[in-house]
């Protein structure tokens, strides 16, 4: 993963959202699709973009993709990461996503996401 391959991911706002999200854990597309406000085509197109070059991975769990960062993330990937959480805090659609996000993990116990029977089982442990 080279340093243009990195920017060429970064450079779409809905990918930026989605790697916010992704770096505090591994979340199903449907958690994403619920706290992105998205159609499941658009965040699995992203999704499909980051993975193809080599951001994200994914594991099946049943019906479920379950999206994560990248194992071994190159040093210039994390700090590409890093300066967009940083960057993230002065947003209001980023900081907006991090509240839904702390609500879905608090609700986990319960059937939040549109297709997941358990979103505690996807989602990291607060």
């Amino acid at each position: 993963m080279d340093l243009v391959q990195i920017y060429e991911c970064l450079c779409d706002r809905t990918r930026l959202r989605l790697l916010n999200l992704l770096v505090r854990g591994p979340l199903c597309v449907c958690h994403l699709q619920e706290l992105l406000g998205e159609p499941q085509v658009k965040v699995s197109k992203h999704l499909g973009y980051l993975r193809k070059h080599g951001l994200v991975q994914v594991r099946r769990e049943a019906n479920w993709r379950i999206y994560h960062l990248v194992e071994r993330p190159t040093r210039a990937l994390k700090a590409n990461l890093a300066c967009l959480q940083d960057c993230a805090q002065d947003d209001d659609i980023f900081r907006r996503d991090l509240k839904a996000l702390k609500a879905l993990k608090a609700n986990a116990d319960g059937r939040t996401g549109t297709c997941c029977p358990s979103p505690a089982r996807t989602l990291p442990t607060p």
